[in-house]
């Protein structure tokens, strides 16, 4: 629940695009701008974690807490008036810098307490910060909200999810504490050839994950577009065709119990792929349900692997660094994010966009051969 609150400031800023565009009289095509700043706010906070070994020296859950409540106080600044966008990128960046503290940590508490069934538990986890991720443009589908009060709800949820962290949640019986600073400990996990497939597997999914994600509304608004007949509510199914990615997560941490976490990771990461690559069979298409059914797949595929493939990097990892090791591989995983983001934000265009998509199979490409050198 807590990973659920915090993580709801991350597409806050995405769900309200349309606000701000009218307010700050910046282009629409800021999206893929105001989605980066926040990536790279997270890219820049895990590479300081990872350098100092944060969340191995000290209380994970109280690292949690701190940075929930300094991210939801930043997530407020862009309700202030007068706001220009260079402060508003400003302000995307320090969130993204503090949920650093939030979603890498949280699967490292999550670590700390399991031993056994570690991927059903992170399928939890990574399921509810794809509903948290959902959240802001189910907010935005309400008829009549005013776009700040988005912005109070979803810093609201994070306050309250950084309180429970620390009153429900200690540190787990599983942690192994790292006393003394070393600037290099977080590269050490690389030296091990399994660890380093297995985060070579996630950062292929990485590269197509969080762009589908910011991509999703630009589809809906381009069927809507080509299709007038048959108008989607872009903010309500953009929530549910992400969100239901949690509900993939859940039921692929459950499945791994019994048929392996890298056999389910690597079909997923399978499907996936063969989404981007069949996407301009579906993207348009002509018949809305078939569209729309393609879409709920694919947002499913897109996340099912992500917990897994976590926790195949938490397994690799020696028990003294897992915390930075794991927050180093988010750090790199959401530096591709950008990349792909921005390369499809540059490429796409009214000719091109039933098939820019297939750019995102390069990643699950990779990825899989990837995972396969990890025997």
């Amino acid at each position: 629940m807590a990973q659920f609150f915090c993580t709801s400031l991350w597409f806050a800023g995405n769900a309200i695009i349309s606000d701000l565009v009218k307010q700050l009289h910046f282009p629409s095509s800021y999206l893929a701008h105001l989605t980066s700043a926040v990536q790279f706010g997270f890219i820049i906070g895990t590479l300081v974690f990872a350098l100092l070994s944060i969340s191995d020296r000290f209380s994970p859950s109280k690292i949690f807490f701190i940075c929930a409540v300094v991210a939801a106080l930043t997530n407020l600044c862009v309700s202030f008036n007068g706001i220009t966008v260079t402060q508003l990128m400003g302000v995307r960046f320090i969130t993204g810098f503090f949920l650093a503290g939030i979603y890498p940590v949280g699967m490292k508490i999550a670590a700390d307490h399991f031993q056994k069934g570690l991927g059903k538990s992170l399928g939890f986890l990574v399921g509810a910060l794809v509903f948290g991720t959902a959240f802001p443009h189910f907010l935005k589908s309400i008829n009549g909200i005013p776009w700040h009060y988005i912005v109070f709800c979803t810093s609201l949820l994070s306050l309250i999810g950084g309180f429970a962290i620390l009153i429900f949640v200690a540190d787990g019986p599983y942690r192994a504490i790292r006393q003394t600073l070393s600037l290099s400990v977080f590269i050490k996990g690389f030296s091990n050839k399994k660890f380093r497939a297995v985060a070579f597997g996630y950062f292929g999914h990485m590269w197509e994950l969080y762009a589908f994600w910011v991509f999703v509304p630009v589809i809906l608004i381009a069927y809507n577009n080509q299709h007038p007949n048959d108008v989607f509510n872009v903010p309500l199914f953009s929530f549910l065709i992400i969100a239901v990615g949690g509900i993939a997560c859940v039921i692929g941490g459950m499945i791994s119990t019994k048929f392996g976490v890298k056999k389910v990771a690597t079909l997923s990461l399978g499907l996936s792929c063969a989404c981007c690559l069949t996407s301009p069979l579906f993207v348009l298409n002509g018949s809305a349900i078939v569209f729309m059914l393609f879409m709920f797949i694919w947002g499913m595929a897109v996340i099912a692997d992500s917990p897994l493939l976590s926790t195949l990097v938490a397994q690799n990892a020696v028990a003294e660094y897992k915390g930075s090791s794991l927050t180093i591989v988010n750090c790199i995983g959401f530096a591709i994010t950008i990349i792909s983001i921005q390369l499809i934000d540059a490429l796409i265009s009214e000719t091109n966009e039933q098939y820019i998509y297939m750019l995102l199979a390069l990643g699950p490409i990779l990825g899989l051969i990837a995972l396969r050198k990890s025997d």
